[in-house]
């Protein structure tokens, strides 16, 4: 790997976008060890949660490379986006939660890829920013459909149609961050998280995630029968009987994934 780092830390895990001469922007190469990397883990079922974070103190992801986007053309930009949907989609899916830790800019795709995370924590210094209209553009990786469903249509044509950034105290007011802290405690505060979650059920984890999106992309009807629908399977693992029994016998469950 080349742009980003992986680090194993048991029951999660952490990825580091690492292109600190750049800002950390995304380019293919990052894209594409990113969507290598989230496949290891989804393979991996002693991982249960997932931080990923930037390289450095200035920049979660700035943006796009804008050298690679400029050679895009009317032809080759669904494409583009496309690519950039595809690894985004996988961290919204991955089927365990996803933790952004954001550490100074989250510009542009940066931004997309800590809007397709399920939650997001950020140091004082971040700044969060969908600034694809000074380049003639919009948002291409989930931006306009993710930011819009976090903060309502109004705030988010505004976020997108002035191209302005934000701070992270005007993020959090706005609750597109869970919490704001500062930069030193960022990362451990993601990983007391990631290890709270990692201990809890992962089916149970998974089927919770699963509703929650569909609370957002089904009718409300169809997203109460998702629900009783997954709560149904839930029952029949034997993490269900082993919660249950351990609640009973006053002791911490011991969740297997099974």
């Amino acid at each position: 790997m080349q742009t980003i780092q992986f680090e194993n830390k048991g029951n999660y895990a952490i990825i580091t976008l690492n292109r600190p001469d750049k800002l950390n922007a995304l380019n293919a190469e990052l894209l594409k060890e990113l969507s290598y990397q989230l496949d290891s883990i989804k393979a991996n079922d002693s991982i249960r949660a997932l931080i990923i974070t930037g390289s450095g103190q200035k920049a979660f992801a700035a943006g796009a490379d804008i050298a690679e986007l400029h050679r895009e053309t009317g032809e080759t930009g669904a494409e583009f986006a496309q690519r950039g949907h595809n690894v985004l989609l996988q961290i919204e899916r991955l089927g365990i939660p996803v933790i952004a830790a954001v550490n100074g800019f989250a510009l542009g795709g940066g931004c997309e890829v800590a809007l397709a995370c399920h939650i997001r924590f950020a140091s004082e210094n971040a700044k969060f920013g969908l600034p694809e209209i000074n380049l003639g553009i919009i948002p291409g990786y989930g931006g306009t459909q993710r930011m819009t469903h976090l903060i309502g249509t109004a705030k988010a044509l505004e976020f997108i149609l002035t191209g302005d950034m934000i701070t992270a105290a005007d993020a959090e007011r706005l609750s597109l961050v869970n919490k704001v802290v500062p930069q030193e405690e960022l990362l451990k505060t993601a990983e007391e998280l990631a290890g709270r979650i990692a201990a809890k059920a992962p089916i149970a984890a998974k089927a919770a995630l699963a509703s929650v999106r569909a609370a957002q992309e089904l009718e409300y009807n169809d997203g109460i029968q998702f629900e009783i629908t997954k709560f149904g399977e839930v029952c029949g693992s034997a993490d269900f009987k082993e919660g249950t029994k351990a609640f009973l016998e006053k002791r911490t469950a011991n969740f297997t994934g099974k």
